[in-house]
Order: C-alpha cells, then sequence, then structure tokens
C-alpha cells in the first residue's frame, strides 16, 4: 500500500483536489457528489439544532465516572 507522508492542511488540499478532479474527470459523480453534500447538511443541521434545544444535562448522564477514576 502506497502511503503519501502529508498532515494537516496539506492533507486537506490534497483530499479537496482529488475530489475536485474526480468530479472534472468524471461528469457521473456530480450528482452523487450534490446529494451526498446535501444529506450531510441536512443530517448537520438537525443535529446542530437538536443539541442547541435540547442540550445534555447533568442529570441525563447515569455513569458519571465510567472508568471508575475519582
Amino acid at each position: 500500500m502506497v502511503k503519501i507522508p502529508i498532515r494537516g492542511t496539506m492533507a486537506l488540499l490534497a483530499a479537496a483536489a482529488i475530489v475536485g478532479v474526480t468530479l472534472l474527470w468524471l461528469p457521473a459523480y456530480r450528482l452523487f457528489f450534490a446529494i451526498s453534500v446535501g444529506i450531510g447538511i441536512v443530517v448537520a443541521a438537525i443535529l446542530y439544532f437538536w443539541h442547541k434545544f435540547r442540550p445534555v444535562r447533568e442529570k441525563d448522564i447515569e455513569n458519571k465516572r465510567p472508568l471508575g477514576l475519582d
């Protein structure tokens, strides 16, 4: 397996470049990508508003110390 030793911002830029080239090179993936991004935005919005209006409270957590550390 080939491993490219890049991390952080460069890895993000490389991933974005790969996605961009794929979308240009293979037009059939454009619809799939658009649907995937749309679903991701809808799920993110649902989770954001759910946690905004129903935050986790101290009483909602049953086992506050699962490892038994004090």
